[in-house]
């Protein structure tokens, strides 16, 4: 587990991120993204608005479609604290049947979200789509049905590109979380039976109440708190979350002690 006590002492204490590098940085890669959507979907998106993204294999237990559980509640969360643009991406396995049916139900609620909430689903989700989309939105989401999260490398990459995090805590979220610094988690991390109606109730209201109670007010109200979030992203997830890291315990720990 990571030793955020050092980090948050060493790092965080001096800041040495530059914060109007850090900002300029993410307004590009926003504005690349958003100029990218408005040449190939019939919407548009606005750079100031704020942005949710979702992008890995379309399949069950990932649940892409927690977050359009309750469009009417999700609609309301909009119209109070201010706009919302939600980007998803990926591809089913051929022969997922349900995730393909859980792609066309994402792609059908955006008739339901409009106006406030916009939605895109982009096709032919490949490596630079993915780069695209981990640096250009606002929030990363990850809401897997615990404990079946091998790991969640893209809220890695997102940390990179000071993108926080709002994540059940299943996988690498529940050693990377810091709650409100590096970003934020939602429901409960296991559950006797992590398949039933009830759970997913459960975490879809727990989804929302972040996004309504916290999240998407500190965007639009606070931003010097949000930008802080995405600078502690980067000096806590991104430098501990990452591959060098990563290969330099594999030697040390099992091939030299092996």
């Amino acid at each position: 587990m990571a030793d955020w006590g050092f980090l948050l002492g060493t790092r965080c204490g001096r800041q040495p991120i530059p914060p109007d590098e850090v900002w300029q940085a993410h307004r590009t890669a926003k504005l690349r993204l958003i100029d990218d959507i408005n040449l190939t979907q019939n919407t548009l998106f606005d750079p100031l608005t704020f942005t949710i993204g979702f992008a890995r294999r379309a399949t069950a237990y990932k649940r892409a479609n927690l977050l359009i559980s309750d469009p009417e509640r999700f609609q309301r969360i909009a119209e109070k604290h201010g706009p919302i643009q939600i980007v998803f991406a990926g591809k089913a396995h051929p022969h997922d049947v349900e995730g393909k049916r859980l792609i066309q139900q994402i792609v059908r609620a955006k008739n339901h979200l409009h106006p406030a909430v916009k939605l895109v689903y982009l096709e032919n989700y490949d490596w630079e789509l993915a780069r695209l989309i981990v640096a250009g939105v606002d929030v990363w989401l990850n809401t897997p049905q615990p404990p079946l999260e091998a790991s969640g490398t893209s809220g890695m990459k997102a940390a990179i590109n000071g993108v926080p995090s709002l994540s059940i805590l299943d996988g690498w979220w529940i050693e990377g979380c810091v709650e409100g610094t590096t970003g934020w988690a939602f429901g409960n991390a296991t559950s006797a039976n992590p398949a039933n109606v009830d759970r997913c109730k459960d975490d879809t209201d727990a989804l929302y109440d972040q996004l309504e109670q916290v999240i998407v007010p500190l965007y639009y109200q606070k931003p010097d708190q949000w930008l802080r979030t995405m600078l502690h992203a980067i000096a806590l997830n991104g430098s501990y979350f990452n591959t060098e890291r990563m290969v330099q315990q594999y030697v040390v720990k099992a091939y030299y002690e092996a």
